[in-house]
């Protein structure tokens, strides 16, 4: 099997580009929605995978709330996980047939994600100055 290094970067740019078009008009959530995929990755290698889900629940900001939601559902792509983006996400990720090097490995791809949601995130939003 070939890997193919777009598989990661693809989804993720059809993800913020379509946030951006929803959101053309709002600046206030544009800047939101930057900030947010910028800052993924230093959240994600901090506080983790389940906290990350569940500040999903309790964020207010429209514009930071949606860039985390499309995280999962490019992650639930990505990596098959059932579910993984959905309300019932938390459940998924406590799940007691996801053994710790599957966890780990999860981990390990949302973080290479969060990478890529960082790039791109100066690419769509090239316009758009952060905090």
């Amino acid at each position: 099997m070939t890997f193919d290094p777009r598989t990661i970067g693809e989804p993720v740019y059809e993800a913020l580009q379509n946030l951006r078009t929803d959101n053309e008009n709002n600046k206030e959530r544009l800047k939101e929605q930057k900030n947010q995929a910028v800052e993924l990755y230093t959240y994600l290698s901090t506080w983790g995978m389940l906290r990350l889900k569940a500040e999903e629940k309790a964020l207010t900001q429209e514009g930071k709330k949606q860039v985390v939601k499309k995280y999962f559902e490019c992650l639930e792509r990505l990596s098959s996980l059932e579910n993984l983006a959905s309300d019932n996400g938390l459940q998924v990720l406590k799940q007691a047939n996801i053994t710790t090097e599957a966890y780990l490995g999860l981990t390990g791809l949302g973080l290479a994600l969060a990478q890529e949601f960082s790039f791109w995130a100066s690419a769509v939003y090239w316009d758009i100055k952060g905090e």
